[in-house]
């Protein structure tokens, strides 16, 4: 499996809305301005992330968007589980079932198990690490613009 960028870029739009939110619904053209994401591509994984149960929408002139829990309760694995839509690093390891008929060796091959031990281990990983974790790591961590303009 490959992480693409909706994995990447809904990271970087969750730990976003963990800084710049905390006070107040942010609209996703500040977000989009500080990630460079377009907001087009946004509004797609807000979705996802929505229905998830990571984000909350708030309309109107002083409408945006929040963490819907802490920051220490989302991690990254359960955004990559959300937005890539599999768990899996290979085809084959996607079920459980020994012939999965994926490649020319279903039933045969010795080395699917590499696969799906891998995949666990990836999200294993991916599980231990929070968005409240990433924001302590952070070695420069700029402090919240109410404006909304770039930090220099």
């Amino acid at each position: 499996m490959r992480l693409t960028t909706k994995s990447r870029y809904g990271t970087r739009l969750i730990i976003d809305l963990a800084i710049y939110a905390k006070k107040k619904p942010v609209p996703l053209g500040e977000v989009a301005r500080r990630q460079k994401i377009s907001v087009k591509y946004l509004e797609q994984l807000v979705r996802k992330l929505k229905l998830a149960g990571m984000i909350k929408s708030q309309r109107g002139p002083y409408g945006g968007h929040t963490l819907a829990k802490p920051p220490s309760d989302i991690t990254v694995g359960d955004i990559v589980r959300t937005l890539e839509e599999s768990t899996a690093i290979t085809d084959c390891a996607e079920t459980d079932i020994r012939q999965c008929g994926i490649c020319n060796q279903a039933g045969d091959c010795l080395s699917r198990w590499v696969w799906v031990e891998a995949s666990k281990a990836m999200f294993h990983c991916l599980d231990n690490i929070t968005i409240a974790g990433l924001m302590q790591s952070r070695p420069h961590q700029p402090a919240p613009n109410t404006h909304g303009a770039e930090l220099q």
